[in-house]
């Protein structure tokens, strides 16, 4: 990746220190030069960059052979955009502050308070894809080579909208479904890179069906032993028994569906949502890198252990902590990172990934993104052939595609019929009612969102 120019969207968030920790640990002579951090926010661009300072220098001292990449930063989007070969997008419209208004009106109005998950998540999508469509027009007009690489949650939602524009060249990436499927194959005493993954869905909803090595779906042994089964994060989160019933391993997410009174009784029962435990934690974060940079690095790496060993603390119990193994397990910055060395210098990589579904699930549209395993080579990523859905998962799956492509309309024409229609047709809202209610209460709270509905339309 001689000379790769690589721009990230959302570049003051807290989890950018991530991306470029592992581009400073890619060996190759072809690797990414030039790092863009672009924001709106100038004082978290400058804090992160403060950051990603320190870990240049740290880098440099223990390997002076391979310099750290140029880091730019930029509150001009077209300026960050203009010739960049991959785009990151990584954008949180309306802030920590929009999160948490996400999951409080849902909390009271009896459903289920979640970022991505349930009214929530339809909200999120709502202020979101017309931002991310603008940013999709930018980079057809100002770097129509490149390849946008969508972090964005909710992430398929999301991608799916920027792909009108940009086609296959935007991919959305998530770590949980690569993450269930590790811990699957280190249960079971096998390295994942020799196994076929089976793995269906949509992003945050979605099931790994099989585990096959040398020929053999080695999956049902997982699931017919209790201990190593009971092991593992999702045994811990949805119980042996139901893992069993089901006969697949569902992504962590599938909790919020399986469990639904019991999550809303959890987040409702904690002093904070996580949202607003998230606008805490960060707030003073980046006053306490504004009040010592020099101390960049060693507050956020302390801060950033914090937060991975509190996600989803509401769906265990008190004294049950999440294992270090997952912890220090790397996340979505490796998928990342591996989709791009796969493009840019042709080598092949399997992951799962969010792409347009070109007929690999019957039943869901040909243009519809789903998640699924993807061989990635620098044709980009072709889906392989996983099982069908069937019965219960294939009805759900149906059921939020249908709520996410309702969303994108409402979104994108600017409807608040269509946005009611979105909410109360999806599975975690029970009311017609109550779907008009949360978006009153959304638009009430959430300026951005509001503004999806009131902005002048183009003239026919």
């Amino acid at each position: 990746m001689a000379g790769t120019r690589l721009t990230i969207l959302g570049g003051g968030g807290f989890r950018v220190p991530l991306v470029y920790g592992a581009v400073l640990a890619d060996r190759s002579d072809r690797r990414v030069t030039h790092v863009v951090l672009h924001d709106t926010d100038e004082t978290r661009l400058r804090a992160i960059g403060h950051v990603l300072s320190a870990q240049a220098q740290r880098h440099t001292a223990t390997d002076p052979g391979h310099p750290a990449p140029e880091v730019t930063l930029t509150t001009d989007l077209d300026a960050a955009l203009d010739g960049a070969d991959f785009v990151f997008s990584a954008i949180r419209v309306g802030g920590l502050e929009g999160r948490t208004a996400d999951e409080r009106v849902a909390l009271d109005l009896g459903l289920l308070g979640q970022e991505t998950t349930g009214a929530g998540g339809v909200a999120y999508g709502l202020r979101t894809i017309p931002v991310a469509v603008d940013i999709a027009e930018r980079v057809r007009r100002l770097a129509p080579e490149a390849w946008v690489i969508n972090f964005t949650n909710p992430a398929g939602m999301v991608t799916q909208a920027m792909q009108r524009v940009l086609g296959e060249r935007v991919v959305g990436i998530c770590d949980s479904a690569l993450g269930v499927a590790k811990r699957a194959a280190a249960a079971l005493g096998h390295d994942l890179a020799g196994a076929d993954i089976d793995y269906a869905g949509l992003n945050h909803l979605g099931w790994l069906q099989g585990l096959h090595v040398g020929g053999r779906d080695a999956l049902p042994d997982l699931l017919a032993d209790p201990a190593r089964l009971g092991a593992i994060e999702e045994g811990h989160l949805f119980g042996t028994e139901w893992l069993q019933t089901l006969g697949l391993l569902p992504n962590e997410y599938l909790y919020y569906y399986y469990f639904t009174r019991d999550a809303i009784a959890a987040i409702r029962d904690g002093a904070q949502t996580r949202g607003e435990f998230l606008v805490d934690q960060q707030a003073n974060f980046y006053a306490a890198v504004a009040g010592s940079p020099a101390d960049a690095w060693s507050t956020w790496d302390r801060v950033q252990r914090e937060r991975n060993a509190t996600y989803m603390q509401e769906n265990r119990a008190e004294d049950e902590a999440r294992s270090e193994e997952d912890i220090e397990s790397g996340g979505y910055e490796g998928v990342a990172l591996a989709l791009m060395a796969a493009i840019a210098r042709d080598e092949p990589a399997t992951l799962i990934l969010n792409v347009a579904n070109a007929g690999t699930l019957p039943g869901l549209p040909v243009d519809a993104v789903v998640e699924v395993p993807c061989r990635v080579t620098a044709a980009g990523p072709r889906p392989l052939p996983v099982t069908a859905l069937r019965g219960a998962e294939l009805g759900l799956v149906l059921q939020v595609k249908a709520v996410e492509e309702l969303t994108i309309r409402a979104a994108l024409d600017g409807d608040p019929g269509r946005a009611v229609e979105a909410l109360a047709l999806h599975p975690l809202v029970d009311s017609v009612t109550v779907a008009r209610q949360l978006l009153a209460g959304y638009r009430a709270r959430i300026p951005s969102l509001d503004r999806v509905f009131t902005r002048p339309r183009p003239v026919e």
